[in-house]
C-alpha cells in the first residue's frame, strides 16, 4: 500500500509557542515551519487545528485562527497541501465556510484539504458564545452541514431547510480548483452517524488517533457503510494523527525528552501516554502496524517543532525514507 504523509505546523493550541514573546515572531515562527514541510518531498501536506484555546487548559496564550491562517499558508508555500484538522462545524455557518473553502482553494491552486467535524471543546464554544448543544443536535448540525457544503461545491442555485441550517439559492461562484470540488476530509470515528457521512461525500476521513487498533476497528465499519451505499471504499484515504517526539537510536529517553518534559510540565510517563516516543525504528513500526490496519495517510504532530529540527530531520531522514 502506497503512504503519504503530512505535518502539523504549530499555531499556539498546544502552548507550542509560548516561548516565543513577540506575536509577529510567533506567526513567523509558525511560516518557518510550514515552509520547512513545504520544502521536504516526503510530506504532502501541512495542517492547523481549529480551535480558540489552548489545551491542556484554557490560557491566556496565542492560538492563531484556523481559516485565517490557512489562506496565508496557502500562499506562504507552493507545493503542499494546506488542511484543518478539522473545522468545526459550530463556529461557522456551513455555506459561508463553503465559500471560504472556494476561495482558499483557488488561492492555493487547488490544495486546499477541507477538514469538518462537528467539534467537542466545551469551553471555548462557551467562551465565544456559541453555547455547547448535546450531542444528538450537534451531531444533527455536523449531518446538514455536511449535506450543504457538498451542495455549495457541486450544484449551481442550491437549495436546503433543515433544522437547523437552510440555504436558497446562493451563488458560490468559483466553487474551487480541485476538480470535481475542494477535497472533502471529515475526522471522528462516530460509527452512526460520522462514518456514513465519509461513505456518502468524503474524499478522506481521519481516525484512529495513530491507534492501529482503533483505525482497523474504524474502517471496518467505513467498509460496511460504503458497501451499503455503493461507494468505492478503496477511493477514500484513509488517514490518522500521530503525536511523535522522535530521538536518536540508544539515546536516553528521560535526557532526550528533558526540554519537552519542562514545555509540557510532563513527567517521561505522562508524555509517553499522550504521544509516542522513540527512534527512527521504533516509529517505523509504528507507521507499519498502521498500514497494516488500513491506514494510507499519516500526520505528525512533533512537540517544538517551532524550536528544534532535529526531531523532524530525524522523521524525515531515519523513518520516512523506508516508505516513500
Amino acid at each position: 500500500m502506497t503512504v503519504r504523509f503530512g505535518a502539523f505546523t504549530p499555531q499556539g493550541w498546544r502552548m507550542d509557542l509560548a516561548e516565543i514573546a513577540d506575536p509577529v515572531e510567533k506567526y513567523e515562527a509558525m511560516t518557518r515551519v510550514a515552509k520547512m514541510i513545504d520544502a521536504t518531498p516526503q510530506y504532502d501536506s501541512v495542517w492547523v487545528y481549529d480551535h480558540f484555546h489552548t489545551i491542556p487548559t484554557p490560557e491566556l496564550e496565542t492560538t492563531f485562527e484556523a481559516w485565517t491562517i490557512t489562506a496565508a499558508l496557502a500562499r506562504d508555500t507552493q507545493r503542499v497541501n494546506v488542511g484543518q484538522m478539522v473545522t468545526c462545524n459550530g463556529y461557522r455557518n456551513p455555506a459561508l465556510l463553503a465559500k471560504m473553502a472556494s476561495t482558499v482553494d483557488v488561492m492555493s491552486h487547488g490544495r486546499l484539504f477541507f477538514g469538518l467535524g462537528a467539534g467537542w471543546y466545551e469551553h471555548e464554544w462557551l467562551a465565544y458564545g456559541y453555547g455547547f448543544p448535546e450531542t444528538r443536535e450537534r451531531m444533527r448540525a455536523f449531518r446538514e452541514a455536511c449535506d450543504i457544503i457538498y451542495k455549495m461545491w457541486t450544484e449551481d442555485y442550491p437549495t436546503y431547510q433543515g433544522q437547523h441550517y437552510s440555504i436558497d439559492k446562493p451563488i458560490n461562484e468559483p466553487k474551487g480548483a480541485r476538480k470535481p470540488h475542494p477535497s472533502f476530509w471529515i475526522g471522528g470515528g462516530g460509527e452512526q452517524v460520522t462514518l456514513k457521512l465519509v461513505a456518502k461525500y468524503a474524499d478522506a476521513t481521519n481516525i484512529g488517533g495513530g491507534d492501529p487498533e482503533v483505525v482497523r476497528q474504524k474502517l471496518a465499519v467505513l467498509k460496511q457503510h460504503c458497501d451499503a451505499l455503493g461507494r468505492d471504499y478503496d477511493a477514500i484515504i484513509k488517514s490518522s494523527n500521530l503525536i511523535v517526539y522522535p530521538i536518536a537510536p540508544g539515546a536516553d529517553p528521560e535526557k532526550a525528552t528533558a526540554k519537552l518534559q519542562q514545555s509540557n510540565r510532563m513527567t517521561l510517563d505522562q508524555l509517553r501516554q499522550a504521544g509516542f516516543i522513540g527512534d527512527p525504528d521504533a516509529i517505523s513500526r509504528r507507521i507499519e502496524a498502521l498500514i497494516e490496519a488500513g491506514a494510507d495517510y499519516i500526520n505528525f504532530y512533533i512537540p517544538r517543532i517551532a524550536y528544534e529540527q532535529e526531531p523532524f530531520q530525524l522523521l524525515t531522514e531515519r523513518a520516512l525514507t523506508r516508505f516513500v
